[in-house]
């Protein structure tokens, strides 16, 4: 006989038809508490004020030591194919660079792990070597940007990036390995600017000029000069000259994000992605002026209350919007602002609005727990967010 299950239902005591409806909801209910205690818990783990968690860091240096650290190709495959390949070629060079960021910072703070560390990070520097992960820059130039050093073609993006991953190396007491392409690439580098219209280089062809690319420029040259008797140290005054005297948007006290021919001068694009990354580096190279970005930058696009971040624009936000650069923008919230500014609390020890940001982003991104290891649960999908949150975590102030 056929069971009319809707017919008893319906015939069955009210009393009977709320508790086989909680019998029936059970298992949802059960299921939702248990990630409501799960987000409770991990957003409990930064309502503590403090400066560094070493097994934080650890653990996320560990996740990403497996997923960075891999063939080439692998790597560029981990990257969200609906980006394209140059996008995916961008933000692999970028996972590289901001990996070997967080382990020469974990390194300088915990020395137990220097030396394993810097063995990760020559690792690091053959994988960015490859024709594999030049490729996104060929493709631009038409040619491969380590096999045209002796050229004219700009290539900045690839060889500053490689170039502070060398230095990064050598700071932590890396071999001499390296030592000649970096040298190659730094003279290559200081050649093309000194001959290129206010030493600003495309960072692609016929695209504006990208100060945040730029910077890792500067940030490459002045490692260097440290590491060689004040070598381009030079250049790098005068670019850093240019950039306080007219590069400034005068609106909002920021540095230009962009700077096109249209431009007038004290008239400039500004977003937090870049003015969060500007202040980053800005930090190796001149503390004040980067301190002096970092209020600017807080001011101009920092939200504090129930969620505290960084917006991308300021004024008027879309519900949802999205950026190459910053990411999905919810309420005109920006991931990568949100990020970089998580790095510039850091250096600057503002550790109350620190906490704050990474309560959000605790919040958007929740971690997930392994064994010995953790990440955020978004890192799965884009690896890149992870390498450059726990850069900007382990952002410390050298003393």
């Amino acid at each position: 006989m056929k069971l009319d299950f809707e017919h008893l239902y319906n015939h069955l005591p009210r009393y009977l038809c709320i508790a086989l409806s909680a019998i029936l909801l059970l298992p949802l209910l059960v299921l939702l508490i248990l990630i409501l205690i799960y987000k409770c818990t991990t957003l409990l783990s930064y309502m503590k004020i403090d400066t560094y968690n070493q097994q934080d860091f650890i653990q996320r240096a560990e996740w990403l030591r497996r997923r960075v650290i891999v063939d080439p190709e692998q790597l560029m495959s981990a990257m969200p194919a609906a980006v394209g390949r140059h996008f995916q070629g961008e933000w692999a060079i970028y996972s590289l660079a901001m990996t070997t960021s967080s382990l020469t910072n974990i390194s300088r703070l915990y020395p137990e792990y220097q030396e394993t560390y810097r063995q990760d990070i020559k690792r690091m520097i053959s994988i960015t070597t490859s024709s594999t992960i030049q490729q996104y820059d060929a493709a631009q130039w038409g040619e491969y940007p380590l096999a045209s050093l002796d050229g004219d073609k700009s290539h900045m993006t690839y060889l500053s990036l490689l170039a502070w991953m060398i230095t990064n190396y050598k700071l932590i007491g890396g071999d001499d390995e390296y030592d000649y392409l970096l040298h190659s690439i730094c003279e290559t580098l200081n050649r093309r600017m000194l001959a290129a219209p206010d030493l600003n280089l495309e960072s692609f062809p016929d695209a504006p000029i990208f100060i945040p690319d730029m910077l890792v420029t500067i940030v490459a040259l002045h490692h260097y000069s440290r590491l060689y008797d004040g070598q381009y140290a030079d250049i790098v005054a005068c670019w850093m000259s240019k950039a306080k005297t007219e590069w400034i948007d005068q609106k909002s006290g920021l540095l230009a994000a962009t700077i096109t021919s249209q431009n007038h001068t004290g008239q400039y694009h500004v977003c937090s992605s870049y003015a969060g990354l500007t202040c980053y580096y800005l930090s190796f190279i001149d503390e004040d002026f980067a301190r002096q970005q970092y209020d600017a930058m807080k001011r101009y696009f920092g939200r504090e209350g129930l969620i505290t971040g960084i917006r991308e624009q300021s004024g008027e936000v879309p519900l949802l919007d999205f950026h190459i650069d910053a990411g999905p923008l919810l309420l005109g919230y920006s991931p990568s602002g949100t990020a970089f500014a998580i790095g510039c609390a850091t250096y600057f020890e503002d550790w109350a609005f620190r906490n704050r940001l990474l309560r959000t982003a605790e919040l958007a991104a929740t971690t997930i727990y392994g064994r010995g290891e953790r990440h955020y649960l978004l890192a799965s999908y884009v690896p890149v967010g992870e390498a450059i949150t726990l850069a900007m975590k382990t952002h410390f102030r050298p003393r």
